[in-house]
């Protein structure tokens, strides 16, 4: 949807990588900012909860396309390790990180497979989240199933949390999509007027 406004405006390609690194950069500071909020206000569940890192990451998807929602997806989660573990409070946990970083990434990627599609009719923007969110939980609960012998937690564990993450998805599933109809509105008026 980004790039569809930036050729709208003519914009040079240069410019457009500038823009795009802003808008990713923007994302993932906004991706390592939200938990802290959300664990200071609601504590450690509280995060587990409202998936607070999964919002940016989806309307990054939504927004710039998989390429560059892609680097939103894995360098969301790292950064806030990095930033954290400097603190002394890694968030995510060192453990938890790959797998992490790998649900992110699918939810970057599926969700940006519509940014073309979100910039035509705002709508899909519904389906994009939806199915990201399908898509990297189930990613992330097959990962742990698959790498259980190695990790302090198992499959039923997760899928305990992803059940607990209801509430967030389903706060995600409805603001996200929002967020970008009033982003594709700001983004894509001049359309009309060429």
């Amino acid at each position: 949807m980004f790039e569809n406004a930036l050729v709208l405006r003519k914009v040079s390609s240069k410019a457009k990588i500038a823009y795009h690194t802003l808008v990713s950069v923007g994302l993932i500071a906004l991706a390592v900012a939200l938990p802290q909020i959300v664990h200071l206000a609601l504590g450690q569940p509280g995060g587990v909860q409202w998936l607070p890192m999964y919002f940016p990451v989806l309307i990054g998807g939504c927004l710039l396309g998989t390429k560059w929602a892609l680097t939103v997806g894995v360098l969301s989660p790292l950064v806030s390790f990095l930033l954290t573990s400097m603190l002394g409070d890694p968030m995510p946990a060192a453990v938890r990180l790959p797998f992490m970083m790998a649900e992110l990434a699918v939810f970057a990627v599926v969700s940006g497979l519509f940014s073309k599609r979100i910039a035509q009719n705002g709508l899909w923007a519904f389906v994009a989240v939806i199915l990201a969110q399908l898509a990297g939980r189930g990613v992330f609960l097959a990962l742990v199933f698959l790498f259980q012998k190695f990790v302090p937690f198992t499959p039923e564990m997760i899928w305990t949390q992803i059940k607990t993450g209801w509430c967030g998805l389903a706060l995600q599933a409805a603001l996200v999509p929002l967020v970008l109809l009033v982003l594709r509105a700001i983004l894509m008026k001049d359309r009309n007027h060429d």
